[in-house]
């Protein structure tokens, strides 16, 4: 893939993974809109996971501090130490990141091809955008993350099954339900990235297998690449993001999905995309 192409990709993906727009679907609407329709092909998939996997390593350095406290946790666990904060942290994330592991493993046997469309990006950015306003702005913050319980972690684990649809938004589905769950915007963006650690790492441990069994070189070092780019713009993302939830809300990110969603949907349904 062209240099430019890759350098594109991997700030599209820094600065969208972590907000709640989905990232993926705005992959998607790159793809479309440069003339390759076919981001389901093995290349653009390759390279769309790359740069999730850079962006997992911003969030690894932005939260290290809770990743130091979840490995202390795994290892309090595996002394029976189960009561411990650490303990409890790890547990949080690993229970609210299993329902995706399990809806996504069976995807990934049936691969239902009627989800990868520019129609079911256009309806769930749209979709989804309404709701994030919608509870964002009905439900109050009556819990600290201090009291995140597990059924908390199910709520939100459950929810974020939704995201394996384009154009959902891990991020944004995560931090809807987190907000439904009584947290507060900054609270929910915490819990939503801490559950990026088990899944991108799980789609980055699928493609490093790909790479692994690929004789293309060249996709390798263009994968290389789109990390190291997609960690440098996560990393500023989140900082930005992160500061700007202190003291707003979730809805100038509702209101462009809103905007978004209308915008293409008119162009597929006038046929200026397919």
């Amino acid at each position: 893939m062209d240099l430019y192409h890759i350098i594109l990709l991997a700030l599209i993906q820094g600065l969208t993974e972590f907000l709640p727009v989905s990232s993926s679907g705005h992959l998607g609407l790159y793809h479309c809109f440069t003339d390759q329709c076919d981001h389901w092909d093995k290349e653009n998939l390759t390279l769309d996971i790359a740069v999730h996997v850079g962006t997992l390593f911003s969030v690894l350095l932005y939260f290290w501090r809770d990743a130091i406290k979840m490995l202390l946790g795994l290892k309090d666990i595996g002394t029976g130490k189960i009561r411990t904060p650490n303990a409890k942290l790890f547990l949080l994330v690993v229970i609210g990141s299993l329902p995706v592991i399990g809806a996504g493993f069976m995807l990934h046997i049936l691969e239902p091809n009627g989800l990868k469309t520019m129609t079911v990006i256009a309806w769930t950015t749209l979709i989804f955008g309404i709701l994030l306003w919608w509870v964002d702005a009905k439900y109050s913050v009556h819990k600290t993350f201090d009291e995140f319980t597990f059924k908390d972690a199910i709520i939100i684990g459950c929810a974020q099954m939704l995201a394996l649809i384009p154009g959902t938004s891990r991020s944004g589905i995560t931090m809807t339900a987190g907000r439904v769950c009584g947290f507060s915007r900054t609270d929910s963006a915490r819990y939503a990235l801490l559950l990026s650690f088990v899944a991108i790492s799980a789609a980055g441990t699928l493609i490093s297998i790909s790479l692994m069994k690929e004789t293309n070189v060249q996709l390798g070092f263009d994968a290389l690449l789109a990390v190291i780019l997609s960690f440098i713009s996560g990393w500023l993302s989140i900082a930005v993001m992160m500061k700007f939830l202190e003291r707003s809300t979730f809805a100038i990110f509702a209101l462009y999905r809103i905007i978004l969603g209308i915008g293409l949907l008119s162009l597929i349904y006038t046929g200026y995309i397919n």
